[in-house]
């Protein structure tokens, strides 16, 4: 499948089949592509939460005022940001680089980041929402239907998840197989709306 092709037919599915369950190895190999998607510093502030304990998925879905996909779907994530990330053995981002890449890019990250908590968290959730897309896409490539999801208690979701201090939730994603199809699309802006040359 085609890049344009997948980010046209991409949808937010709500309905799925609870009896279908990705093969692990699959889910391994999918995520095994998405954790190439670029972030800040390449720190890969992200974290997805990959819950299989059926009580705990009870619970969320209380906690994201019923919704079926959070139980039915084959996968729930709850997709997270370390947003000290930029603290935390920073050589280990740039492993694999020269040491004169190393020895530029590792103290670049200190001073950007130190003392900047709103740069933290911008920072944090713009690479979860990158990377949140390449989860998608990539799915949808194997075959599969996935749900980005904003519409639950966060303190709550956190609890049950036991959240560290220093992580924030950016969103939850489902994935699985579709048992019905959604609306059809409700349009896009126009072109000159969205794209604007120069200056407002």
């Amino acid at each position: 499948m085609k890049v344009s092709e997948a980010i046209r037919s991409r949808r937010a599915i709500k309905h799925y089949d609870s009896t279908y369950q990705i093969p692990e190895e699959e889910f391994k190999s999918l995520m095994e592509v998405v954790m190439q998607s670029p972030s800040s510093f390449n720190i890969q502030h992200w974290r997805f939460v990959d819950v299989i304990d059926k009580d705990m998925r009870h619970k969320i879905r209380e906690a994201a005022w019923g919704q079926a996909q959070v139980t039915d779907a084959s996968k729930l994530l709850v997709l997270c940001a370390n947003v000290k990330a930029w603290e935390k053995d920073t050589k280990q981002y740039w492993q694999n680089a020269p040491e004169e890449v190393v020895s530029m890019m590792v103290p670049m990250i200190k001073d950007f980041y130190d003392g900047r908590e709103w740069i933290q968290r911008d920072e944090a959730l713009r690479s979860v929402g990158i990377v949140a897309q390449s989860f998608m896409l990539s799915a949808l490539e194997k075959g599969y239907d996935t749900c980005p999801m904003i519409g639950f208690d966060q303190d709550a979701v956190g609890k049950i998840i036991n959240l560290p201090e220093d992580h924030i939730i950016g969103m939850m994603l489902v994935i699985g197989k579709r048992s019905k199809d959604p609306f059809p699309r409700g349009g896009t802006v126009d072109y000159d709306h969205v794209v604007i040359q120069n200056k407002f």
